[in-house]
């Protein structure tokens, strides 16, 4: 997970996210910023999978590393990681420690715009039965936290019954949202068609044009990722006091550790301690997945995840009272971003950076639990860039005065008031996450590659990774998701 930030006016000093708070920071005009795995490269390699002879004599060399043992243990913090480790603890007796390099909501979970939503969902493709499911178990979740009052769900969740609207603006568009609805519609979702005129009545400051017109699904929800994961972690702590959870934070995993014995994986080495695993290793680490695995196994794995960074950019604008909306919004191009080889059966290593690497940026539009206005989207491949683009922000705030007339009176200074969140969505060439256990290392899960959906898909990821470590059949299919036929190697 690496060290997402966000910038707005006030202290010059860049802060890495905690799950408490957004730190409000100035955006310098050139900012670089490294991910906990900035060393790789840079002097000091991860290390390869080893036996425990080697690592024991290792940590004798660099000093003694504590050990610990655990039935399974999770590397990555991010809201797939947490959640994990959550549904281990509520529904099996397993004891979890979760490890990653930084601190939960650091990494693309931080920043993104808290969508639970089937809006911009196919039925019949192969995610669909994943984030309807999971989609159930958020609205649960959210039912239970508001049984326990308190606040309820809005507070301790972030969550919002906000709807969603689907937004095009020309005939084409609007023939291809007609489509959407219908099949929405004979799956069991509440799907709306809207003309141009009934949207206006809706969202009175949004602007599509007499040709324009929306899906309108009033049942999608949104939640703020801080408060989600905090909510997350107070569970799994709670179960601390048992001997049942452990966090290590701050420890970048280093190594696997097999036994010399059978040469079955028995341990993840970090930074400063040792994690025995006795049922499980779960790999949750976003788009840091094939980097870290080419560290953890090479040269004994030949399998390779094609798992990789697709950076993006949202823009907060702090009570920003120019816009109002009344439900969340995505422009119809959004989808755009999600239509991959979904039907492939094989996924070569590398894509083409000529075909996949331009910068895409779609209209969305949501407010947050502070009345924030965020806006996005970009999409681009940059690798490991940490760097603010001011043009793609720029990009961003004219995509939506497309859409919102009222903006292009306002002058935009992004220094003010502003916040940019800067994540790296684990993208994968066909669409789907990938969520199974390694070949010829049976007890190496792999959960990651959900690109812009880890927040929708997490709790319905965690309930598959649980039944998949007790052998047990999966609520969803787990062939969509599995590794055999998928990739070269």
């Amino acid at each position: 997970m690496d060290a997402t930030m966000a910038f707005t006016s006030g202290s010059p000093t860049p802060t890495r996210f905690y799950s408490s708070a957004l730190l409000s920071l100035r955006t310098p005009k050139s900012l670089s910023v490294y991910g906990p795995w900035r060393w790789r490269g840079r002097g000091r390699p991860l290390l390869a999978l080893r036996h425990r002879s080697q690592a024991q004599a290792a940590a004798a060399a660099a000093g003694a590393a504590e050990a610990s043992h655990h039935d399974v243990v999770v590397v990555g913090a991010g809201i797939v990681g947490l959640a994990i480790a959550r549904h281990l603890l509520l529904h099996t007796s397993l004891s979890v420690a979760i490890a990653d390099a930084a601190v939960p909501c650091s990494g693309a979970t931080g920043a993104g715009q808290g969508y639970i939503w089937m809006s911009h969902r196919t039925p019949g493709t192969d995610t669909w039965e994943l984030a309807l499911r999971s989609k159930q178990l958020w609205e649960e979740l959210a039912t239970e936290v508001d049984g326990q009052g308190g606040g309820g769900a809005r507070e301790k969740l972030g969550w919002m019954r906000t709807g969603s609207l689907l937004v095009g603006r020309s005939s084409e568009e609007l023939g291809t949202l007609d489509e959407r609805t219908k099949a929405l519609s004979q799956a069991g979702i509440h799907a709306e068609f809207l003309s141009a005129s009934s949207l206006h009545a809706l969202e009175p400051a949004l602007s599509v044009g007499k040709d324009g017109g929306a899906m309108f699904l009033p049942q999608d929800c949104q939640i703020d990722a801080f408060q989600a994961v905090s909510l997350i972690e107070k569970t799994n702590n709670s179960y601390s006091s048992e001997g049942r959870y452990r966090e290590f934070y701050n420890d970048p995993a280093m190594s696997l550790i097999r036994s010399d014995v059978t040469g079955k994986v028995e341990a993840v080495q970090t930074s400063r301690n040792i994690l025995y695993g006795r049922k499980a290793f779960v790999i949750a680490s976003g788009a840091w997945t094939r980097s870290l695995l080419h560290s953890f196994v090479e040269p004994a794995l030949t399998l390779d995840i094609p798992v990789k960074p697709r950076k993006g950019h949202l823009l907060v604008l702090e009570k920003f009272d120019k816009v109002k909306l009344n439900h969340a919004l995505m422009e119809v191009g959004y989808v755009d971003h999600q239509i991959t080889k979904s039907n492939s059966t094989h996924i070569a290593s590398e894509s083409s950076e000529d075909e996949l690497g331009a910068l895409s940026v779609s209209m969305t539009a949501t407010l947050d639990t502070k009345g924030n206005l965020v806006l996005g989207s970009s999409r681009e491949f940059k690798g490991f860039s940490r760097e603010v683009d001011r043009s793609v922000v720029q990009c961003i705030w004219e995509r939506a005065g497309e859409f919102f007339p009222a903006m292009k009176n306002v002058s935009f200074d992004i220094d003010q008031n502003t916040q940019i969140r800067i994540g790296h969505r684990p993208y994968m060439p066909d669409g789907k996450p990938v969520i199974d256990f390694i070949p010829n290392l049976s007890n190496i899960l792999i959960a990651t590659g959900h690109e812009g959906s880890g927040l929708t898909l997490a709790l319905g990821t965690a309930e598959m990774v649980t039944d998949m470590i007790l052998g047990n059949p999966g609520k969803v299919s787990y062939s969509p998701f599995s590794i055999k036929r998928r990739f070269s190697g």
